[in-house]
């Protein structure tokens, strides 16, 4: 439920308006208690997604964070994802779920994002003996599923499906830290719901995730950062690219 929250809370300071969470019911006060402004939608299993998910009146669709593998919420996840037609993001155990069932690729609707970092990505594409080699499967990856993928790490990559590929230069060691992908993952969601292109919505997120990063190590220091630090100066972002953010508001 903490990565939930964290991706939510994310898609809620980058503008998203309205968002609303499909969760097992045992996640309620949990959800209800962390993130109020939140709407939810109950899944028919009580400790885990077993679907039907339904989505259909969402403007865009974010999954994967805190979903879990069991052998019903992948069921779950393929029929969603055969049914979703809407701009998407797919993330954390929906990536690992894909790893699983790679034919299931086939399926994934063209300028989905994916938002692997270079573990799943290794386990979703093939090992990679180095990152030179990485780049070139993220880009062949990219032009054969026809998504726009983004690989998080040091020096974030994304690629889109005509082999164009940009690289961040935002972010810090600090941003290494648990739940911090959740958070550029309901980023990303916002600016999907919000109407930007899949490829826009990609390098937008990272690029202000990475600069509420550095604002938030600035604040304190790369090893103090935490996800919720990230979240808490997106709006400082927001304000540093328009010019608005004056040192003392730091």
């Amino acid at each position: 439920m903490g990565a939930a929250i964290l991706a939510s809370r994310a898609a809620l300071h980058t503008g998203i308006g309205l968002i609303t969470c499909h969760i097992p019911s045992c996640g309620n006060i949990i959800m209800q208690r962390g993130l109020p402004e939140a709407m939810i939608s109950f899944d028919k299993g009580e400790k885990h997604i077993c679907g039907p998910i339904d989505a259909g009146p969402c403007t865009a669709a974010g999954i994967g964070p805190g979903l879990g593998t069991s052998e019903e919420t992948q069921s779950a996840f393929y029929s969603f994802l055969k049914d979703f037609g809407k701009p998407l993001v797919i993330d954390a155990d929906a990536l690992n779920i894909l790893s699983l069932n790679k034919s299931w690729l086939s399926c994934i609707n063209a300028g989905t994002v994916m938002t692997p970092h270079l573990k799943e990505f290794d386990r979703l594409a093939g090992k990679c003996e180095n990152s030179f080699t990485r780049l070139l499967r993220q880009i062949e990856f990219s032009a054969e599923y026809k998504c726009v993928l983004v690989l998080k790490g040091a020096y974030t990559s994304i690629s889109d499906p005509d082999g164009n590929v940009f690289f961040n230069s935002t972010g810090n060691p600090g941003m290494a830290t648990a739940g911090s992908g959740d958070v550029l993952t309901g980023m990303i969601l916002s600016l999907l719901a919000q109407g930007y292109s899949p490829l826009d919505a990609a390098i937008t997120g990272v690029y202000i995730h990475g600069l509420a990063g550095d604002l938030a190590a600035e604040k304190s220091s790369f090893e103090s950062v935490i996800s919720s630090d990230i979240i808490n100066e997106i709006g400082s972002a927001f304000r540093k690219i328009r010019g608005e953010l004056k040192y003392q508001d730091k």
